[in-house]
């Protein structure tokens, strides 16, 4: 019964003779046996164990136990061992379904890589052996502590390692409030800025039109850089647009999938024409086609080099120009919020790194206004 469950999300079948008792199903094939019930101090959520591991009959028995054990105000956790640091999960037997049962489903592939490569080349070789109920605040910060010299690696390590241990407590695999990581000190985060000036912007123009005549970049490719200057957008959404994405008529991407979820690029004349005057490809559904048939651009980063070399402006990363936009944009009046929706940014704190910027453009205007009137007001005077 349990193995002939399929689903295409997961989902919790509860059980008709046992009420609080059931299995949860994921599309990955994974069945875990699952409690639910109440007790004196509220509810609880515990996981029995993986199907396959125990079979029905003796997670139902056990189920018993813990429930029974929750309505009476007991610890099922300690007395069932089910999570105690002798017999709970080990941090690689976790890592294991936390990339499987979560990652693997519910993020998005970028984030989905990283996290995988976070979990494999750092979290289980460091702490895989040990408990995840064994792993203490002293553990995470000797753990912390190795990755010093990148620092950002080791930020996202702890924070993967903290939502691990998130998802452990709310699956029962671990005690609720045993997280180690929340007293973890990150890292000061270092922001790189770099933002085009008007002359730079020129001759990032002029290497762009050098490379179309004299060669050294693709078509493709230098009509996704002058799009990503032209919109602010993300590379992969300049990358992986499809015509069916572009509303020439209305002057709008209309993008399904991007990183902070679906959302509308207002496309400025400038845009427009560069889109209307881009090849389409017989068959190819991409704005921005790669070699391979059907396919689209995969990397601009070898072009760039050779523009950016040609513009001499070697220091100045792709994501620069999505920087360089939100910067002109305050150049020119536009508040935070306007350009957090510009860019597509989910929430205000990511906007405000710019604020300095703001406040640069504001003391500007406010000197250009005084010496307006100064000049008016002290004529023939010294200040």
């Amino acid at each position: 019964m349990v193995d002939a469950l399929s689903v295409a999300r997961d989902t919790v079948f509860w059980d008709r003779d046992l009420p609080g008792f059931g299995v949860r199903a994921y599309p990955s094939g994974s069945r875990v046996y699952v409690v639910r019930a109440r007790g004196p101090d509220g509810p609880r959520r515990l996981t029995i164990g993986r199907h396959g591991v125990i079979g029905a009959g003796e997670a139902r028995r056990r189920a018993a136990l813990v429930i029974a054990r929750v309505k009476a105000g007991e610890e099922p956790a300690a007395k069932q061992g089910a999570a105690g640091p002798a017999n709970g999960p080990t941090v690689a037997e976790f890592a294991a379904r936390y990339l499987e049962e979560h990652v693997a489903l519910r993020c998005k592939p970028g984030t989905a890589k990283s996290v995988r490569s976070l979990v494999r080349r750092h979290i289980v070789p460091a702490l895989g052996n040990l408990p995840m109920a064994g792993v203490g605040p002293a553990r995470v910060a000797e753990f912390h502590g190795r990755l010093y010299r990148t620092p950002s690696t080791a930020n996202a390590a702890v924070k993967t390692l903290s939502h691990m241990y998130a998802l452990a407590e709310a699956w029962g695999a671990v005690p609720e409030g045993t997280n180690p990581c929340r007293s973890a000190v990150m890292y000061p985060a270092r922001r790189r800025e770099r933002f085009l000036t008007d002359r730079e912007f020129e001759r990032l123009g002029r290497a762009l039109d050098e490379a179309e005549v004299r060669g050294g970049a693709s078509p493709a490719a230098i009509g996704a850089i002058r799009l990503l200057m032209l919109t602010g957008c993300r590379k992969n959404e300049i990358l992986t647009l499809r015509w069916e994405d572009v509303d020439l008529r209305a002057a709008a991407l209309r993008l399904a999938d991007t990183k902070t979820g679906p959302r509308t690029v207002s496309l400025s004349p400038a845009a427009v024409r560069l889109l209307a005057g881009l090849p389409r490809g017989d068959g190819n559904p991409w704005v921005f086609p790669g070699r391979g048939r059907g396919r689209h651009l995969r990397s601009i980063d070898d072009a760039w080099k050779i523009v950016r070399g040609r513009a001499a402006l070697d220091d100045v990363r792709l994501h620069d120009l999505r920087h360089s936009y939100a910067s002109r944009a305050l150049a020119l009046g536009e508040t935070l919020p306007v350009i957090g929706r510009l860019l597509g940014h989910s929430q205000m704190e990511t906007t405000a790194r710019y604020a300095h910027l703001a406040r640069d453009t504001i003391r500007d205007s406010a000197a250009r206004i005084a010496d307006s009137i100064a000049d008016d007001i002290f004529q023939g005077v010294s200040v």
